[in-house]
């Protein structure tokens, strides 16, 4: 790709904000641990580049934390790499870009907390540049952030979708519904023809704002974050639970397995253009299961969440 001064220094000002919010995030994840000496656990920083002569070149910080005092894994993981041609899973809503070469940066997490009754959490925002030789790279957006509960309660769902809200307002009224439809759309199981979980706000290729405003845009998704979850988090990671739910959330967790690995496009894209594995895939929870056509009884509080919350609703 050529590009001008101007050009060169959009994908720079990205990745300062986007480890800046890596490391606004893992500062307070690890408050919520709490102090080591009480069990609290610290993320373990692996810092990585991509060996000279790969067909992927670049470099990330992945921030990982195992087997912790409230989150069983927690992974936020900052990567900026370059490649020689764009992978299928980009360029299927811009087939002119079909092998240009390509920049790509971006934070992802998710958080998988030890108690049942606190819900995982998907985040992501990231940016992407490509452009034949000769040309003038067109550069876009992505990302958003969904909620995983295994036990739903309203008054998580209406505040992590008013945080959404109130992220996106700046940028149009018509923002919030159009990504959170979006959302309802991407994270669903095709094949089990289940949403997900209680959704968000979700948004890819996105150009239309120019970068100055997309880029705010992407910012505000990002720095909407640690308020649209922390809350439910800390409200919630204390409530008593036995087997029964400990049963539950891991028959869940293979709901998010199989999504991710199915239909994901940032896992594909990742796995497709040569990515770091280890990295990619530090959404997996650590312990998931399944289980032959499991049906929870009527009436139960299992039975609620896939009658109430794992539905396309307006939580507002």
């Amino acid at each position: 790709m050529t590009t001008s001064d101007s050009e060169t220094s959009q994908p720079a000002l990205v990745r300062e904000y986007l480890a800046g919010l890596q490391s606004r995030i893992i500062d307070a994840i690890e408050a919520v641990e709490g102090p080591v000496e009480q069990g609290g656990a610290r993320c373990v920083t692996d810092a990585w580049a991509k060996a000279p002569g790969e067909p992927l070149q670049g470099d990330g910080v992945t921030r990982i934390m195992e087997g912790g005092r409230v989150f069983e894994r927690a992974g936020c993981g900052f990567s900026h790499v370059r490649g020689a041609q764009l992978p299928p899973s980009a360029t299927q809503h811009r087939p002119g870009l079909a092998g240009a070469p390509f920049e790509a940066m971006g934070v992802s997490l998710v958080f998988h907390p030890r108690n049942p009754y606190a819900p995982t959490v998907h985040m992501n925002v990231r940016m992407i540049a490509a452009g034949h030789p000769g040309e003038a790279p067109v550069c876009w957006f992505g990302g958003g952030m969904d909620l995983t509960p295994y036990y739903a309660f309203e008054e998580d769902a209406v505040h992590f979708h008013r945080a959404c809200r109130d992220a996106l307002a700046p940028f149009g009224d018509d923002k919030y519904p159009r990504f959170k439809r979006w959302c309802d759309e991407y994270f669903f199981l095709k094949h089990r023809s289940e949403q997900r979980g209680i959704g968000g706000i979700f948004f890819d290729d996105f150009s239309e704002l120019g970068f100055g405003p997309g880029f705010a845009m992407t910012q505000a998704v990002g720095d909407a974050f640690l308020g649209a979850y922390l809350p439910i988090l800390e409200s919630r990671q204390h409530t008593p639970y036995g087997e029964r739910e400990r049963t539950f959330q891991l028959y869940r967790r293979g709901r998010y397995v199989e999504f991710n690995l199915v239909w994901d496009r940032g896992t594909h894209f990742g796995l497709q253009s040569g990515g770091r594995t280890e990295s990619i895939l530090l959404s997996m929870p650590p312990l998931a299961s399944w289980a032959y056509r499991a049906e929870p009884a009527p009436g139960t509080p299992e039975a609620e969440l896939t009658e109430r919350f794992l539905q396309r609703r307006e939580w507002l």
